[in-house]
């Protein structure tokens, strides 16, 4: 057992890096760990606004960068980002040889930052495995990054039942809760005039709309989107747009809501809030639009109602201030309207969030420590209903 621990944590988004703040914090503050930072994907893609910058702020001590977004976002542009970003890891974790990385979520480029991993034999901890997102190809690498690491911090208790089922060593399975949560309920949002002041939205109530492709089904993205702009246009609210992950048609989709930023005066766009400008955006919404996981996970949290359209978060466990719409625009409309009645923004301030109690990272930390003080053994077995699969 070593007095201290070498864990880097690999971050390749602005969304990843604002649910990972309370964790850092607590790794920064302990004694025994050496924390250090991997940064890569969409924090260093100047069209997503450079976000190293805001992690070089912070002051973490970034041990490696890791470019790896081709420049296109056709199938063939994101499968070649899948290799590039392999290798760009592979080449960072050979130089850094850390007692353990830690992942979080199902992007591929997270994904690759794990298979990376395998050949080292370094150890890897996946925070929100086990979760469901069936109209995403993110959902195929959230299960393939489960397999590729050994110790898992879930969000909620269906999550972890599901990370058993598949054969992974129950002793390092823990309900962590989203860590996301922690920060929404310690942090001091900005004031509603504060927010406006500093994204330039005007100071009235706003719908929030954060959209990503689908990408199992990618050539129906801008037509999905049509229909949710149709629904949010004909209410008369002020919008306030955030732009699409580096996905596939991700370009294509943020394109156009540029686009309807410059035509509609009652429509803003705002390229980079970062999580404390995200989370205040989300206190001081009236209703959020989309299919963002935040909007699952997160809103909650604010008793903000949220229109989830389509199928990207199918799967998803949800709290009550959900409203599940397809992709047609009568329907969104109609999911608007109730969302912004009384009764129901009452019944969203009182709800309890089904992700946690906003206490994620403390268990997190201590189940990293507990992983590394045991010996952090790489080798895995298949569990079989409690116990080792005697044929594994």
């Amino acid at each position: 057992m070593t007095d201290m621990f070498n864990i880097a944590v690999v971050t390749t988004s602005r969304a990843d890096y604002g649910i990972y703040a309370s964790l850092l914090k607590e790794l920064a503050a302990e004694a025994k760990v050496n924390l250090s930072l991997i940064v890569g994907g969409m924090h260093l893609a100047p069209q997503f606004g450079m976000t190293i910058e805001m992690i070089e702020k912070d002051g973490y001590h970034i041990a490696a960068k890791v470019p790896c977004m081709d420049a296109g976002d056709d199938d063939v542009s994101i499968a070649n980002s899948m290799g590039i970003a392999v290798s760009g890891f592979a080449k960072s974790l050979d130089e850094l040889r850390p007692d353990l990385i830690v992942v979080l979520g199902d992007r591929y480029e997270m994904h690759a930052s794990a298979l990376a991993a395998l050949p080292f034999r370094i150890p890897v901890a996946h925070i929100h495995g086990g979760e469901e997102t069936e109209g995403a190809i993110d959902n195929a690498l959230r299960h393939s990054m489960t397999k590729l690491s050994h110790v898992h911090f879930c969000s909620t208790d269906l999550a972890a039942s599901r990370i058993r089922a598949m054969g992974e060593n129950p002793d390092y399975i823990s309900v962590s809760g989203a860590p996301a949560l922690d920060t929404i309920l310690s942090a001091n949002t900005m004031s509603r005039g504060a927010w406006c002041e500093r994204f330039v939205v005007p100071e009235e109530e706003f719908v929030l709309l954060t959209y990503h492709p689908v990408t199992l089904s990618p050539e129906e993205t801008l037509q999905d989107f049509e229909q949710v702009w149709q629904a949010m246009n004909a209410t008369g609210m002020n919008i306030v747009l955030t732009l699409s992950n580096a996905d596939t048609s991700g370009q294509t989709l943020n394109s156009r809501l540029r686009a309807l930023a410059k035509e509609h005066p009652h429509v803003t766009l705002v390229e980079n809030m970062g999580a404390h400008g995200y989370y205040s955006a989300m206190k001081h919404a009236k209703v959020m639009v989309g299919n963002s996981s935040s909007g699952i996970i997160e809103a909650a949290s604010f008793g903000l109602a949220v229109i989830n359209v389509g199928e990207r978060q199918k799967g998803r466990e949800v709290s009550p201030n959900v409203i599940q719409t397809d992709t047609d625009s009568a329907a969104i409309l109609e999911g608007l309207r109730r969302a912004i009645t009384p009764q129901f923004q009452q019944m969203c301030a009182k709800l309890v969030n089904v992700y946690g109690d906003g206490q994620a990272a403390g268990r997190i930390k201590a189940g990293l420590i507990k992983f590394l003080d045991s010996g952090a053994n790489v080798r895995k077995s298949f569990y079989m209903n409690g116990g080792t699969d005697e044929l594994a």
